[in-house]
């Protein structure tokens, strides 16, 4: 089947925004939408193949466990949605945004990611990404803002520039992570070796940045414990 636009002119309303399209028998594989608002769309556990959406806003749509084989993402945004253990086999995004969604237990390493990228491929507000992995991934400029992201594998990752402003990064991992001048203010329950990462020019808030401390080579005494 090859790819075909379905636009907001077809839906025959003036302004896309006035209410959500009626959906040809959902979405379907290896078509092209566009300019288009989806709502409450239930795709959880469903295989889509070679879709192109662009310029697109869904809002409380359920991905859960859905395999989005070969997908592009342009110009999206997601609000409210669940796309957790979702599978992104070599599906690409560019100028994404997750605001106030579930996406836990996703492997974005199995996405496609450009080598170079110009402006942000991605970004995610108040949303919940727990349990996923970003090893190796070159996501300069990422913002990873108010989530909740425990158990996260950001090894070996470039997160240069990075926003991770009021994150909760409990038990994730960061080695050999490249976190230079990234914001990490309000951020809490991090465990970041800066021995073992690049830190240079990162923001940090008090009291949470006392725990950089942990893993270098050092006694601290607290003020009580001070001699006369």
């Amino acid at each position: 089947m090859s790819c075909h636009p379905w636009s907001a002119a077809e839906t025959g309303l003036d302004n896309p925004a006035e209410a959500p399209p009626a959906l040809p028998d959902a979405i379907r594989s290896d078509a092209h939408y566009a300019d288009l608002i989806f709502e409450k769309v239930e795709l959880a556990r469903t295989r889509l193949t070679a879709c192109h959406f662009s310029h697109f806003s869904f809002r409380r749509c359920s991905f859960m466990e859905s395999a989005l084989d070969n997908c592009r993402f342009l110009d999206c945004t997601f609000d409210g949605c669940d796309l957790s253990l979702a599978e992104l086999n070599g599906s690409t995004f560019s100028h994404v945004q997750l605001n106030g969604t579930k996406a836990v237990g996703i492997d974005w390493t199995r996405a496609s990611w450009p080598a170079k990228w110009i402006g942000k491929p991605i970004g995610f507000l108040e949303s919940a990404i727990s349990h996923s992995t970003f090893i190796g991934l070159s996501l300069r400029e990422i913002q990873i803002r108010d989530c909740i992201a425990a158990d996260v594998d950001f090894r070996e990752a470039d997160l240069s520039l990075a926003d991770f402003s009021g994150t909760d990064l409990t038990d994730s991992l960061f080695f050999l992570t490249d976190l230079r001048q990234a914001d990490l203010s309000r951020a809490r329950n991090y465990r970041i070796d800066p021995g073992q990462n690049k830190l240079s020019r990162a923001k940090f808030s008090l009291p949470e940045a006392i725990s950089l401390l942990y893993n270098m080579d050092i006694e601290m005494i607290e003020d009580r414990d001070r001699p006369d």
